[in-house]
């Protein structure tokens, strides 16, 4: 399930949603962490590391976007907890944006300088997961409506596929 709020910015806020059958939370964590394992599953990673600048981790990300639009990229830093809440073992992953000097933009891409994620994962109770995420960002440009419409109706869940897919083939890689 997708929820799509459009603000009076006329930018995007996501809300998700689902279920992760036989995917069991941590597990389903090491695989959206693992950076360089998404580079084998994601489709739309064109470059993808991670760099210490000042003492802080900071991922460089490009995302592929479709002909004839303009790459975008992200410089974001990220943190992974595991709470408890009630009894219940939630995992939490949180993103933000950040501007650092060592990461200047690059000419042809156009850089996302306003973009927040929260990742929440607890178990379903089986041999699965329930996810909740809140994504938000600020393309840069103009996003043609049905581009917005495919993220939607479609770009979402199949991420969730290939998440769940690459879940699959994490326990077989390590």
């Amino acid at each position: 399930l997708l929820i799509l709020f459009p603000q009076q910015s006329g930018l995007y806020e996501y809300k998700i949603f689902g279920g992760l059958a036989d995917c069991p939370p941590k597990l389903c964590v090491d695989v959206y962490m693992d950076l360089d394992f998404r580079k084998e599953w994601d489709q739309y990673v064109k470059e993808l590391y991670e760099e210490t600048y000042d003492g802080e981790k900071v991922i460089y990300w490009e995302v592929k976007y479709p002909f004839p639009l303009s790459n975008r990229d992200y410089v974001y830093i990220r943190e992974r907890r595991e709470m408890d809440v009630d009894g219940r073992k939630i995992w939490v992953v949180l993103a933000k944006s950040v501007a650092v000097p060592q990461c200047p933009e690059k000419p042809g891409i156009i850089r996302v300088k306003s973009y927040k994620q929260s990742l929440a994962i607890e178990s379903d109770g089986k041999a699965g997961s329930k996810v909740y995420m809140y994504y938000f960002d600020d393309p840069g440009g103009m996003i043609p409506s049905w581009l917005v419409n495919w993220a939607a109706k479609s770009g979402v869940p199949a991420f969730l596929k290939d998440i769940q897919k690459a879940c699959l083939n994490y326990s077989k890689s390590t």
